[in-house]
């Protein structure tokens, strides 16, 4: 992926909350235009992606958003978050909220059950909290919604704990795929969990 690409790519995927400084409509005729992206780039370089977007021999960008379409790390931020409810998913046994948790993940139930990724000990505050959560979603009418936006918020979170110390730029993609005042949840999975979920989607 050349920078040009690489740079579209982020004005696209970037959401409109980190670039409020604009009006919506100016901001939408921006990602339309080389020029427009350009003085989008230059306003997230100053904050929001100053490592993503630094000029360097071998930049960031091109490195991270060629491995990492948004559609590929919103999957892995899926699967990270649903890893993470294993806890409270494998404590369900109610034949309806079985159901509709199997509706709402489809093939990723079998990652929550799954304990060669991990084990899902955590202490009984966590699991309780975990299981609050979970059955507040469970409780819709349509509880699908609910349950995917739970376990994207909570993937969100524990991939940017992971991620922060040991590549920026990256974490920097992946905040900016999200919103920007969004409050995340504390975070409990082991790092060599999404060290192992990050290495699958990374190699694929």
């Amino acid at each position: 992926m050349d920078t040009a690409t690489g740079l579209h790519t982020v004005i696209e995927g970037t959401d409109a909350s980190w670039l409020d400084e604009f009006d919506s409509a100016l901001l939408a005729e921006a990602r339309c235009s080389p020029l427009g992206r350009r003085l989008l780039a230059r306003t997230l370089a100053r904050g929001a992606a100053s490592t993503l977007l630094a000029p360097a021999p071998k930049p960031a960008l091109d490195r991270v958003v060629a491995r990492w379409s948004p559609e590929k790390l919103r999957s892995l931020v899926r699967n990270i978050g649903v890893l993470a409810f294993a806890p409270a998913i494998r404590s369900e046994v109610g034949r309806e909220p079985v159901r509709r948790l199997k509706l709402a993940l489809d093939k990723r139930y079998l990652l929550a059950l799954d304990r060669n990724v991990w084990d899902g000990e955590v202490p009984r505050d966590v699991q309780l909290r975990l299981q609050q959560a979970m059955r507040t979603a469970l409780e819709e009418t349509d509880a699908t919604p609910g349950l995917l936006s739970l376990f994207d918020r909570h993937g969100c979170a524990e991939l940017r704990s992971w991620a922060h110390p040991r590549d920026p730029a990256f974490t920097e993609w992946l905040a900016l795929l999200h919103p920007r005042e969004q409050a995340l949840p504390p975070t409990h999975l082991p790092p060599s969990a999404v060290q192992q979920l990050y290495s699958v989607h990374a190699g694929n």
